[in-house]
């Protein structure tokens, strides 16, 4: 309930800025600076490179949880990866769906995901892979 003599005619909502440092990652350096869908492509990575609960400087909400999908059952970890994936993204108030998931089989262990992201943005693909 709004208090009566109070107006709410002057209130501006502001959206909060997504600038963040530059990550090269090919070359492990920092360098300039990213904002808008490229900054949300960095933080998709690192989410998804983070073991949650691994970190005490992170959020229990940030990263995901990989480490317990090792030696399970390859559908059980198909749809697990689908449900913490989506899981670990959405916690970015950016992004607003996961979908499109798509599996393959890389390597004897290694299971590889890609998806599609939809943020603010726009929409990009990403993907993760996983030892099974």
């Amino acid at each position: 309930m709004i208090p009566e003599g109070l107006s709410t005619t002057n209130i501006t909502v502001t959206a909060k800025p997504s600038k963040t440092y530059g990550l090269n990652i090919s070359k492990d350096f920092i360098a300039g600076k990213k904002d808008t869908i490229e900054a949300v492509k960095q933080a998709v990575y690192l989410m998804l490179n983070t073991e949650r609960y691994d970190w005490l400087i992170f959020s229990w909400n940030y990263g995901i949880e990989l480490k317990d999908l090792f030696g399970k059952p390859i559908n059980y970890v198909k749809s697990e990866l689908k449900r913490r994936i989506k899981e670990a993204l959405t916690q970015d108030y950016r992004i607003s769906d996961v979908s499109d998931f798509s599996f393959e089989k890389t390597g004897r262990n290694t299971l590889s995901v890609t998806f599609t992201v939809t943020c603010d943005y726009g929409a990009f693909e990403s993907g993760v892979s996983v030892n099974v």
